[in-house]
């Protein structure tokens, strides 16, 4: 009896790790978020078309997607709590490289080192913040993803802060971000063993008590991600179509200089951040299965309106649509944990990878369509998205304790 009951007790919630694995996404995501940000000059320099800034998108999420899964499904089996801070060193790499490239093709390659870089940052964070979050999932997801979205938010504010006035070569001061994060993540990973043995405790003790996980039959946990995936892509496209070309949407249709236009995307993935933690919290209270239909489809009736409005209300509602929509993530991502309990670092690197790879794709689709017909055709369109949230209709209902 006491060796079932105090291991249970001491599975708290580990604040203070859930805090730093939330700067150190912040500190990740804020060195990603400077390549979109930075897209104007590098337009201007390199005589870029729409095109070509979508496949700068492109190689940046496909590098960062495809060894996400990969590296999960390693983590499961071999534990690499250490493995964030080799990922750091890619992201540092490839910043300095993107820092002082002097063609196209460099900055492809710089853009897939810090791709690289993440994808082996993020299964195994993820795996820490499941781990340190005790009996609270959705708020330590919360925390770790609103680093994640403030770190993203952060990137136009230092293009139009840093960037703008310095050039191109100012993004190897951003370096000092990576070393930062290094050390963070040396500290977080030697707590990891400490850790994870109270959240197994925890969820043994669990099992014996009728608490435990169900075993979800293949076709159940088949059509749940499918469904998850479908989901995603919806939301990311909508989302791809703000961080790449949002600024250009600005200055083409209101004639906003660069850094006022950097501010305004600020202000706009700033709303992820708050998103993505308050999702969390209430998916806590009310369960996973609502939030994710009230996230994305919720914003359809905004999302319609915004391509006809003026500038005021432009910010108002890319404000609130951001809101509604971030908050699916958490949701998303602890309800594929339930279906899959055992396989935290390949869901982690699974839907982090999509998050990379169908952000990717939908750059490229985006950015195609935007030569093509103009950016405001491409809003027009966008603006139907949320619609595909009527698929959340065929999730199944498993039990999260909440209904």
């Amino acid at each position: 009896m006491t060796t079932t009951t105090m291991p249970v007790a001491r599975a708290r919630t580990h604040v203070t790790v859930l805090l730093l694995l939330g700067l150190t996404h912040l500190l990740n995501d804020m060195m990603q978020s400077l390549i979109p940000a930075a897209y104007p000059i590098l337009k201007d320099a390199y005589g870029l078309d729409f095109v070509q800034i979508g496949m700068i998108t492109l190689t940046f999420q496909i590098a960062g997607s495809l060894l996400q899964p990969v590296i999960g499904m390693v983590t499961d089996r071999h534990p690499a709590p250490y493995s964030p801070v080799v990922g750091m060193m890619f992201t540092l790499s490839g910043l300095v490289s993107l820092a002082f490239a002097h063609s196209y093709a460099v900055v492809l390659v710089s853009v897939a080192l810090i791709g690289i870089g993440s994808s082996i940052f993020h299964p195994e964070a993820t795996r820490m913040a499941r781990y340190a979050a005790g009996g609270r999932q959705g708020l330590a997801q919360g925390i770790f993803q609103v680093g994640g979205q403030a770190g993203g938010a952060l990137g136009p504010v230092f293009a139009a802060l840093v960037i703008v006035p310095w050039g191109q070569p100012s993004l190897a001061w951003f370096a000092v971000a990576a070393l930062m994060a290094m050390m963070l993540l040396v500290w977080i990973g030697s707590r990891q063993r400490q850790i994870s043995a109270e959240f197994v405790a925890m969820r043994s003790a669990g099992r014996k008590g009728g608490g435990g996980h169900v075993a979800h039959a293949p076709f159940t946990i088949g059509v749940g991600l499918v469904v998850l995936t479908l989901l995603m892509f919806s939301k990311n496209a909508y989302g791809e179509s703000f961080r790449s070309f949002y600024t250009f949407y600005l200055m083409d249709r209101f004639g906003l200089s660069i850094p006022s236009a950097q501010m305004m995307l600020f202000v706009f993935l700033l709303a992820s951040a708050a998103g993505a933690l308050i999702g969390g919290i209430v998916g806590d209270r009310i369960g996973r299965y609502r939030i994710i239909w009230i996230s994305v489809l919720g914003p359809l009736p905004l999302t319609l309106v915004l391509p006809y409005a003026d500038l005021f209300w432009t910010g108002v509602l890319t404000v609130a649509i951001n809101l509604i929509m971030a908050s699916a993530f958490a949701s998303i991502l602890i309800y594929a944990m339930e279906l899959l309990p055992g396989r935290i670092g390949l869901i982690g690197g699974l839907f982090y990878g999509l998050n990379f790879g169908l952000g990717g794709i939908a750059a490229a689709i985006l950015g195609g369509l935007a030569e093509s017909y103009g950016v405001e055709t491409v809003y027009r369109l966008c603006s139907f998205l949320p619609l595909a949230g009527l698929l959340a209709w065929f999730l199944p209902r498993i039990d999260d304790g909440r209904g």
